[in-house]
């Protein structure tokens, strides 16, 4: 079928959509809506809400879920489970009803929240309930426009490359959106019939228990904090873990909303996400400005020193959680004890953890290849999971969760602050005696936003303009690490390392969950000024040609 053919198609399906569609007035909309479906990618099943078969709607979660059923009964036997959740997202417990009544219809019981919790808790409670998987309704730190559909397996880690496949396959095969829902009862008559459960309590303490034991340290100390849950999931379980520390919450972006009313995106990775957040903190003298997404799997920090506050980098942050970490635990560290990061991490925080006798792992962009990781070890019994981290402002200490946790990373940004402060020195000091060690490294990442068909065909050819003018992009490039046919046991990905011989790197990727290709930096200089004006050269050069 054409996209023209879908778009006819879909007139016919309710009053609602005909109505949106009929609205369009742009033919290139129409393409972008109907030209292919929502696909799988690093963060599953994620895209702007509106009609179409490229958007998030009822009828593409239904499909999503009804395809996800049949492939879990096709390997499961048995009674089956899932938990489902959702964040703040505008419509994001519409999908998670609708989900919830999909999977009823095949017989799949159904814990569903009754309220919205962050990514971790989805992920603790699908091993907390031994359910068969688990789906999280969220786009993350998307912009308001998304929502988004995660799926996790029976640990509570992100469907990975064959899971993500087999599932496709199953979803791929039904073309008759219309008919999703035919089977359906009520949400009402499947709670009645007890195949959907409410949760809510219980599951939410058991994970705030559970992230309390991974504390490291809880001397008195008299640091403030000014924390924001950018009007997301993160406000209670924060909180929570926090308790007996001097927190101010910012009241005018306390309530959850899917508007995000006070900020462009809800992106802790944006430093103009964290701006009021920051004038309160001045207001009130506050030592640490604390910021988590929408669904609390990231955070974000601003850091008071001399007189001002300096924002962290997910690297900079992610090297001093694992000194943290490591100088704490150094005592319950042995030969098993492991850390794991992406490939588009800095090798600053892998280089402590090696010093600290740590083995350590990469994987590939998505944190859910971390939480792999971890089921693989402890399937094995060869190693021990103690940190994992990704740039993107994701970390996980513990394995309560098998993806990133913003309210551990919390509780453990908080009492590293304080460990500092009782020393006299704050998180920047702490980053520079770790550079003086170290060495210094400088991280940046360009996100080149590339909309709709035309957007993503630019995108390919651009990657394959990057694989083709190889060592010839920059001078002194001594190793290029092509990740689309597989390195070692990492799954195949369509992402380039350039590494320099000082061992500097620059990576290029397509993102897996927006119209974007993202190219990531490393610059690692003893001089300060050398690398900054090394990054803009690299810069100069990579913008030229994307927007060229």
């Amino acid at each position: 079928m054409t996209y023209m053919d879908k778009y006819n198609l879909w007139l016919t399906f309710d009053e609602k959509t005909k109505a949106e569609l009929e609205a369009i007035k742009d033919e290139k909309e129409i393409e972008d809506r109907f030209y292919k479906d929502l696909a799988f990618g690093t963060g599953g099943l994620r895209g702007i809400m509106g009609a179409g078969t490229n958007r998030m709607n009822a009828y593409t979660v239904g499909k999503a879920t009804l395809g996800l059923a049949r492939y879990l009964k096709s390997k499961n036997s048995g009674e089956l489970s899932v938990a489902i959740a959702c964040d703040s997202r505008l419509n994001s417990k519409d999908f998670l009803w609708a989900a919830a009544r999909v999977f009823a219809s095949q017989g799949i019981k159904v814990f569903a929240f009754s309220d919205i919790v962050p990514v971790p808790v989805l992920s603790f409670t699908t091993r907390y309930h031994n359910c068969t998987a688990g789906v999280m309704i969220t786009a993350s730190h998307n912009p308001k426009e998304y929502n988004g559909y995660k799926v996790y397996d029976n640990k509570g880690c992100q469907f990975c490359t064959e899971d993500a496949k087999n599932a496709i396959a199953y979803i791929n095969e039904i073309d008759d959106y219309s008919r999703i829902y035919d089977n359906c009862k009520t949400s009402d008559e499947y709670i009645s019939d007890g195949i959907i459960e409410c949760i809510y309590d219980e599951e939410v303490n058991e994970f705030v228990a559970s992230v309390e034991t991974q504390a490291a340290y809880q001397e008195e100390n008299d640091l403030k904090i000014v924390y924001t849950p950018l009007h997301g999931t993160g406000r209670y379980p924060v909180l929570a873990v926090l308790d007996g520390m001097d927190v101010t919450l910012l009241d005018s972006q306390k309530e959850p909303d899917g508007n995000f009313p006070t900020v462009k995106s809800p992106n802790p990775e944006d430093r103009a996400a964290l701006t009021l957040a920051i004038e309160k903190a001045k207001e009130i003298g506050a030592d640490l400005v604390l910021g988590t997404d929408p669904d609390c799997d990231r955070v974000g920090i601003a850091v008071r020193h001399d007189g001002d506050y300096v924002l962290f980098t997910g690297n900079q942050t992610g090297a001093l959680l694992v000194n943290f970490i490591l100088t704490m635990r150094k005592d319950e560290l042995n030969e098993k004890s492991t850390l794991v990061k992406t490939i588009v991490t800095s090798e600053l925080g892998a280089n402590i953890g090696r010093k600290f006798g740590l083995q350590v792992e990469e994987t590939l962009t998505g944190f859910k290849y971390i939480g792999d990781k971890i089921n693989k070890y402890e399937a094995k019994g060869d190693k021990e999971f103690v940190i994992g981290y990704e740039e993107s402002y994701g970390y996980l200490v513990g394995t309560h969760a098998r993806d990133k946790d913003a309210v551990v990373s919390s509780m453990l940004i908080c009492q590293m602050a304080a460990w500092y402060k009782n020393q006299g020195k704050t998180l920047v000091d702490g980053l520079n005696d770790i550079y003086a060690e170290y060495g210094y490294y400088l991280d940046f990442l360009d996100s080149f936003v590339l909309k709709g068909k035309d957007g993503a065909e630019k995108i390919q050819s651009l990657m394959v303009y990057f694989r083709n003018t190889g060592k010839e992009l920059f001078d002194g490039i001594n190793e290029i690490i092509d990740y689309k046919d597989g390195i070692l046991d990492l799954p195949k990905e369509n992402v380039l390392k350039y590494i320099w011989d000082d061992g500097s790197w620059m990576a290029v990727r397509p993102s897996g969950t927006e119209p974007k290709i993202k190219v990531y930096y490393s610059i690692v200089d003893e001089n300060r000024d050398n690398a900054k004006a090394r990054l803009e050269t690299i810069r100069k050069t990579i913008k030229s040609i994307i927007e060229d």
